[in-house]
């Protein structure tokens, strides 16, 4: 059987637990849940992570409090006219998911075993609420998107680790 190719090694997949979810699991992740887990973490393990990805890809991110209205109301000062809104876990970040959907931008969430995916374009299951698994994760997508968008090359590498987009 052929060797299954992955972005970086399975075991740095396995130690940041990216596979672990919670102890509720919806009938919308249903299908992407293989075994139950319970961990507790709180949201702001994101935080580093995302502001790493934004500085390093030219992403806007928002860590912390979504601000209400910057994608529907263009009299906002930081009003944004976004092409494609990502967020961390869809029920926390819920007013930006209705906001993208009220003006028509596609959504991707990172979701966990508890998550709902309604309003949501694209999903990628994951565990969204670990500081390791989050780290990861974005720094797969700060390295893919790079490349995307030939800022790096293929066998190229970013200069940060996967440390740097974890939590201390």
């Amino acid at each position: 059987m052929a060797e299954d190719k992955f972005l970086v090694p399975r075991d740095v997949y396995l130690k940041s637990g990216i596979h672990i979810g919670t102890k509720f699991r919806t009938a919308y992740m249903e299908q992407f849940i293989y075994k139950t887990r319970l961990i507790i973490c709180r949201r702001e393990n994101g935080w580093k992570a995302v502001e790493l990805f934004g500085k390093l890809a030219g992403v806007r991110t928002f860590a912390g409090r979504y601000p209400p209205g910057i994608l529907t109301n263009p009299n906002l000062e930081d009003y944004t006219e976004a092409k494609i809104v990502m967020v961390v876990d869809a029920w926390p970040d819920r007013n930006a998911v209705l906001d993208s959907v009220k003006v028509g931008i596609p959504v991707i969430a990172l979701c966990d075993t508890n998550n709902q995916t309604n309003f949501l374009d694209f999903v990628i299951p994951c565990n969204n609420k670990g500081k390791k698994s989050l780290g990861l994760l974005f720094y797969i997508l700060t390295k893919e998107f790079l490349k995307a968008k030939g800022k790096l090359k293929e066998d190229e590498d970013i200069p940060n680790k996967i440390e740097d987009f974890t939590e201390e």
